[in-house]
């Protein structure tokens, strides 16, 4: 009897797996045959059956499964259906998490819509999976012009300003403050002042996602990225445990300028050091 029952689950997998192959070859056809007379949501829909049952097939469907992929979404795009466009590439990186086409494709439907700052995560990731990725890497400097304000390169070369900002840190952490939180860290000069004046941890939060993304790199060209822990937040959003362990000793920011008398950012930013700062024994 034991045999018997082998033999009888044995021909029930071997039964399970024939059918498997013959509903990915018949996919397989359809989604070729679809190609061929341009219905591409069709096709489509076939790649994605095909990929999710039979996913050694990913390398062998991959270029022709991007090209059907790329025909929907402009198809898409035309027809204004942006959730499903998304949907669709959505669907695709989980199938291609590290493909670096479909992220910089992705990155330029965002960015023909207005979504800058996503679309520069796009491309940043499509540019780290592929260096040598020429498209992505012009799309990325593009974006960047768009998002990089001109006045972070005046500041950076402003020798007198960063050591200023340098002693003062100093002054600061040699005195005792040794936590530090970095509101709008731009490219993370200063959190790494802090770190380097001796500040036991340090952490940075950035809303603009290319900034948080540029203060990343910048970070970790350093080694740094152990050290300081970025995050990509309003400073009004942090919640203590949650992003950080506990209230800082020491805040620091270049985010006052003459915008603030307009805005009521003065305010809001007062409230988020209050909430951040350890009170004063």
């Amino acid at each position: 009897m034991p045999n018997s029952n082998a033999k009888l689950h044995s021909n029930h997998r071997s039964g399970r797996e024939a059918s498997r192959r013959e509903l990915v070859s018949r996919s397989l056809q359809s989604a070729q045959h679809c190609l061929e007379n341009q219905d591409f949501g069709t096709a489509y829909a076939h790649y994605l059956l095909v990929l999710n049952l039979a996913p050694e097939l990913k390398t062998t469907v991959k270029e022709t499964f991007q090209f059907t992929l790329f025909k929907w979404a402009e198809e898409l795009d035309s027809l204004a259906r942006i959730q499903d466009l998304f949907n669709c590439y959505e669907q695709a990186l989980e199938l291609y998490p590290n493909d670096e086409v479909i992220c910089n494709s992705m990155g330029e439907h965002l960015f023909r819509m207005g979504f800058r700052d996503e679309a520069a995560g796009y491309f940043h990731k499509a540019v780290k999976l592929n260096p040598d990725f020429a498209d992505a890497k012009e799309n990325f400097y593009r974006v960047a012009n768009w998002l990089v304000e001109r006045w972070h390169f005046i500041m950076l070369n402003d020798a007198k300003r960063n050591l200023t900002y340098l002693k003062a840190i100093e002054n600061a952490v040699h005195s005792g403050s040794k936590s530090v939180l970095d509101i709008g860290t731009g490219t993370g000069i200063l959190s790494m002042f802090a770190k380097k004046a001796g500040a036991s941890f340090v952490y940075a939060c950035e809303l603009s996602k290319t900034m948080y993304e540029l203060a990343r790199d910048v970070v970790a060209a350093n080694n740094m990225e152990r050290e300081i822990k970025l995050l990509h937040l309003k400073s009004l959003d942090i919640e203590i445990p949650k992003h950080i362990p506990e209230r800082v000793s020491l805040v620091v920011t270049e985010t006052v300028d003459a915008g603030l008398f307009g805005e009521g950012i003065v305010e809001s930013l007062i409230h988020a050091w209050e909430h951040l700062l350890l009170q004063p024994k």
